[in-house]
C-alpha cells in the first residue's frame, strides 16, 4: 500500500480544552520500529483525566489513545522477522528494555518508560509508530477492536488480579464494572474464582455483569460499611480472599478493604486524589489483610491475555458497544459522557 505523507489525528493541545483534529506528518520508522496503520483505538476513562488536566500529558500538543490494534505496513531495516500485514495490538508502555527493571520483567518501573497516548504519540490517528517489541500478535479470531480494548482495560485487570494473588477457589469482589470490571469478572472466573461479586450503582451495568456470571450487588445510597455486608452477604457471610477497586474514589476503596475475609487483598486501580480514611485496627490489622496498589500491566501478561481471549475466554461483544470516527466532536462527547458517568461500557474511535 501507498503511505501518505501526512495524516489525521486528535490530540490534545491545551489541558482542560476539548481535544482537537490536525493534519500532522506520518511519523517514519527507526530500525528497530514498525509502522502501525491504526484499525481502533480505545477510549479510556484516563483520558478523561489527561483532557481535564488532573494527569499531566507531555509534550504537547499530543496524541491521546493508549489502547491501540492495527495493521503492520511498514518495518525497520533491523526488524525480524516481523512482516508487513500482521496484525497487531500494541502494549502501550515504550520501554529501553536494558535497564534492571526491565530485565526484571518490571517495565512499569523502567526510569526511560514513555506511555502511548500520555508522553509519547498515541492511537487517535491513522498511523503510529512503535517499537518492534511493542507489537504483539492479534489472533485471527480477536477483531481490531476487542484487541484495542484489551491493551487497557483487559489487561490492566489481569495484573490485577495476578497483584492480588488470584488462586483456585478464592472468593473476588470487582468494584465497578465498566471496561475493567466487565473484563475482570471475566478474567477471574477464568483463573478459577469460586464466586465473583460485582459492585456498581449502575443496574445496566449489573445485569450485563450478571451474564458473565457475578453474583450483583447494588451499592446505589450504601454506606462503604453497609456495601461490605452486602458482599459478606452474597458470600455466605465470609467476605472474599481478593477485592479489586476499579473506580478511584475513597468510599470505594473503603468498600473494597472492608469487604475482605481475614488474610483477604483488596487491589486498588482506579486513580484518586483524595485521601482515604482507614481503619487500620479492624481493616489491615485485625484480619491481616492486605492494601495493594496496581499499576499498568506486563508485556508477558498481553501474550497470555491473547491467547484467553483467541480461546474465547474473554467475550467483549457486549462490552465494546459503542464506535465513533476520528473526529474531535465524536470523540470529546464520549469523554463528556465518561467523565458524567453516562457512558457506554467501552468505545473505541475506528479511523
Amino acid at each position: 500500500m501507498t503511505i501518505p505523507a501526512t495524516m489525521r489525528a486528535v490530540r490534545l493541545v491545551r489541558p482542560g480544552q476539548p481535544v482537537e483534529a490536525q493534519d500532522i506528518p506520518v511519523p517514519t520508522p527507526g530500525p528497530h520500529d514498525v509502522l502501525v496503520r491504526v484499525r481502533a483505538a480505545g477510549i479510556c476513562h484516563s483520558d478523561v483525566h489527561y483532557r481535564a488536566g488532573r494527569s499531566r500529558v507531555d509534550p504537547l500538543p499530543l496524541t491521546l489513545g493508549h489502547e491501540v490494534a492495527g495493521e503492520v505496513v511498514a518495518v525497520g531495516r533491523a526488524v525480524h522477522p516481523r512482516t508487513v500485514g500482521d496484525r497487531v495490538c500494541l502494549h502501550y508502555l515504550v520501554i529501553c528494555g536494558a535497564c534492571t527493571h526491565c530485565q526484571a520483567g518490571r517495565e512499569q518501573f523502567c526510569p526511560t518508560g514513555l506511555m502511548l497516548g500520555h508522553f509519547t504519540d498515541g492511537g487517535w490517528a491513522e498511523y503510529l509508530v512503535v517499537p518492534e517489541r511493542n507489537a504483539v500478535r492479534l489472533p485471527d479470531e480477536v477483531s481490531y477492536e476487542h484487541g484495542a480494548v484489551m491493551m487497557c482495560s483487559s489487561s490492566t485487570s489481569l495484573h490485577a488480579l495476578r497483584k492480588g494473588r488470584l488462586a483456585a477457589g478464592d472468593a473476588v469482589l470487582v468494584v465497578g464494572v465498566g471496561g475493567l470490571g466487565m473484563s475482570a469478572i471475566q478474567l477471574a472466573r477464568e483463573l478459577g474464582a469460586s464466586v465473583v461479586v460485582a459492585a456498581d450503582r449502575d443496574a445496566n451495568k449489573l445485569a450485563l455483569a450478571a451474564r458473565f456470571g457475578a453474583v450483583p450487588v447494588n451499592t446505589t445510597g450504601l454506606s462503604p460499611e453497609a456495601g461490605a455486608d452486602a458482599v459478606r452477604a452474597a458470600t455466605n457471610g465470609r467476605g472474599v480472599d481478593v477485592a479489586l477497586e476499579l473506580v478511584g474514589h475513597a468510599d470505594t476503596v473503603q468498600l473494597a478493604l472492608k469487604s475482605v475475609a481475614p488474610l483477604g487483598r483488596a487491589v486498588v486501580v482506579g486513580l484518586n486524589d483524595r485521601s482515604v480514611p482507614i481503619d487500620t485496627y479492624r481493616d489491615l490489622i485485625g484480619r491481616e489483610g492486605e492494601l495493594i496498589g496496581s499499576n499498568d500491566h506486563l508485556l508477558g501478561e498481553l501474550e497470555e491475555l491473547t491467547a484467553m481471549a483467541a480461546r474465547g475466554a474473554l467475550a467483549l461483544d457486549e462490552v465494546v458497544t459503542n464506535r465513533v470516527p476520528l473526529e474531535a466532536s465524536a470523540i470529546n462527547a464520549v469523554l463528556d459522557a465518561l467523565e458524567q458517568h453516562r457512558a457506554p461500557v467501552r468505545s473505541v474511535v475506528v479511523p
